[in-house]
Formats: C-alpha cells, structure tokens, sequence
C-alpha cells in the first residue's frame, strides 16, 4: 500500500509541468501504473491524488451501492468521469490539466499534501489557511485514537 506523508511545495514550469514529491513517486513504485490520478475535490478547492489501485478499490466499494442511487450517479460523475491518469515523465513530473488547476486556484506553485492512503495538491496560501482552520477544530475536538 502506497503512504503519502508530508507537504511539499513545488513550481509549475513555463509548459505547465510539475514534480511530483521524491518520496511520493518512491511511494508508489510497487504499483503497476507509473503515475497518479488526479481529480477535482469535492470537499476543498484542491486536487485529489491516488494511486489507480486506489483507485480501483473505490470503483469496487461504488460496485455495492444501488444500480438507481442518486448518491451513486454524483460520485461516478466527481470519481471516475472527472479523473485524469496522469503518467510520469522521465524526470518525474506531471502536467494537471488546465481545469483542475483552475479548480484549486493554482498558477505557479503548488503544494502536495500527504493524507496517508491518498494526497491532495493546493495553492500553498489556501493551503495553509485550510491547515490553521483545521488545527484550530483540532485543539477544540481533541480527538482520542484508540490503538492496539
């Protein structure tokens, strides 16, 4: 299983290409595509990343949902009609489709967030303000993980 830890900020090149993180790329040197797949998030003005194993264990979960479910029908459409495999180049680096950029408000730099079995890239000011919200909920909820 692929782990993606950490936030890497990283520029796009003049040609709209950008490096994927060492220690992502070295994360996802088990899997059988040489690449990511990205899609627009539905909970944050960012991008999705997995890998397409990954990806493949949510097309098997969607399998249990109802043939006729609405829910069924909007995530097949943000899940699968909206994800891009995206393959490596030689040097390691992507090229994010202009809307999905566009959808994360990201120009010239962007930021990879590790999210355990998944990652997301942001546009870094949105990132951390996200990040300062989400510590704040945090140091209130003081959630307990109960391991072992």
């Amino acid at each position: 299983m692929s782990l993606f830890l950490s936030s890497y900020e990283n520029r796009l090149d003049t040609k709209g290409r950008i490096s994927v993180p060492a220690s992502f790329r070295a994360s996802l040197s088990s899997e059988q595509f040489a690449g990511v797949v990205l899609y627009r998030s539905f909970t944050n003005n960012c991008i999705e990343g997995l890998t397409m194993s990954r990806m493949e264990t949510l097309a098997a979960a969607t399998d249990k949902m109802g043939v006729f479910d609405g829910t069924l029908d909007d995530l097949s459409a943000m899940l699968f009609a909206d994800a891009r495999p995206l393959s490596f180049d030689v040097t390691g680096r992507i090229m994010i489709p202009a809307d999905l950029l566009a959808h994360a408000g990201i120009t010239d730099r962007a930021i990879f967030v590790g999210r355990g079995n998944s990652f997301q890239i942001w546009n870094p000011d949105a990132f951390h303000r996200a990040q300062d919200a989400a510590l704040s909920r945090l140091r209130t909820a003081r959630p307990d993980f109960k391991i072992g």
